[in-house]
């Protein structure tokens, strides 16, 4: 098996602790830089990540129950009633009964929780956006290999669904 590609690189599958350590930190960096905007924004309204997320999350998936949104976002109960009450009581986000479980409670954004993650996300896209068009189509593909390759099932489950409503 040839243990370098093209320039002499070595190949993904003989990578080095360095090598490794590199990827880990470039991560947490863009992580940081993919976050920064939306803080911010979130910052002004005394939100932080957690809140995002569940606003990104109804959003995606407008009708979803707390017990789905517990599953994805892996939080304690306690946490997320935490995030939803105060959605809920600045008017972003509404609990309506379920209509064939009395018990269930589906989330849906309002119009204010519409807007507030728009103008979230369309930061997030700009930035996604200008550092697709810098690295490139085959990049990209690689990128999201890797990503969902660090997934685990459970959650590339929520996150195929997510891609493909149907699946």
């Amino acid at each position: 098996m040839n243990d370098q590609i093209g320039g002499g690189q070595p190949s993904l599958l003989s990578l080095t602790d360095e090598q490794l350590r590199k990827g880990i930190e470039a991560m947490y960096f863009a992580y940081r830089g993919f976050t920064a905007d939306p803080d911010r924004i979130l910052e002004q309204k005394g939100y932080g990540r957690a809140h995002h997320r569940a606003l990104h999350f109804i959003h995606r998936s407008p009708g979803t129950t707390v017990n789905n949104l517990l599953s994805i976002l892996g939080v304690t109960k306690q946490s997320l009633n935490r995030v939803l009450r105060a959605l809920i009581d600045d008017g972003l986000v509404e609990a309506r009964v379920g209509t064939r479980d009395k018990r269930e409670r589906h989330l849906h954004l309002t119009r204010e929780g519409a807007a507030l993650e728009r103008a979230i996300s369309e930061v997030q896209r700009e930035r996604m956006r200008a550092a697709y068009r810098e690295a490139g189509p085959e990049a990209v593909r690689g990128f999201r290999q890797v990503l969902e390759a660090m997934m685990d099932p459970d959650m590339r489950r929520h996150f195929n669904r997510l891609k493909d409503p149907e699946a």
